[in-house]
């Protein structure tokens, strides 16, 4: 009996199929530089996508925060402008309450001559008017007011009394079916409460609208008082 033979591991078992031949050092050293450089090129292009999105949002809030101070600036400069306008409108009021005592001192019977004759020009066929003035006035409302009767073609009866209570500059016409009154110190509190009104709706514009409104109409309330 023969004796088994050892196996010597001469034998292909491959049987002739193909192998991969291995690449080259120098080759596979290029084919992972290639890589590195795309690699790198990927990073830089995200990169630079993430650098405009970051720029884009900082420009984004650059503008937020510059219309925010144009809109700011423009409320500032506003509520200078409504300052400036109503200490303004104060001085002109306060300047007249010193001018307007002054005026009438210095010419007393000017707007009651004004007022007089506005009224006789309108009141030519009334039976008789009766004019009320100061009692310092008295003399001198006679005497012009004869004149301005004339002159307006009034031919009824003219009758002037004294007021010491009234005030110089003040008077009161009266006829058969009305009447208008020449009052300086009612006046002068409408025309106060108008310009208060005033003040308040402009003050008061950068608030409530509704506040402003109503401010507004009661100013106007008082205008037409002051021109009844």
């Amino acid at each position: 009996m023969n004796a088994p033979t050892k196996f010597l591991f001469d034998v292909d078992f491959a049987g002739g199929a193909d192998r991969k031949s291995a690449i080259s050092l120098a080759e596979h050293g290029q084919k992972l530089a290639a890589a590195e450089a795309a690699a790198q090129r990927r990073g830089y292009a995200q990169a630079q996508a993430d650098a405009t999105v970051e720029a884009e949002r900082r420009v984004a809030g650059a503008l937020e925060r510059i219309a925010a101070g144009i809109a700011e600036a423009a409320n500032a400069l506003t509520a200078i402008e409504t300052r400036l306008e109503c200490e303004a409108v104060e001085v002109a009021v306060a300047v007249a309450k010193k001018l307007a005592p002054a005026l009438i001192a210095r010419e007393p019977f000017a707007e009651i001559a004004a007022l007089a004759g506005d009224c006789f020009r309108q009141l030519v066929a009334a039976p008789h008017i009766v004019v009320r003035v100061h009692d310092a006035l008295y003399a001198t409302a006679q005497q012009k007011l004869d004149e301005i009767v004339r002159a307006r073609g009034f031919a009824g009866r003219l009758v002037v009394l004294a007021e010491p209570e009234m005030a110089p500059g003040d008077c009161r016409i009266e006829w058969a079916d009305g009447g208008v009154n020449r009052d300086s110190a009612a006046a002068e509190a409408a025309i106060g409460a108008a310009v208060a009104a005033y003040l308040a709706a402009r003050r008061g514009a950068a608030g409530s609208p509704s506040t402003a409104a109503a401010a507004a109409a009661g100013a106007q309330r008082h205008l037409e008082e002051i021109a009844r």
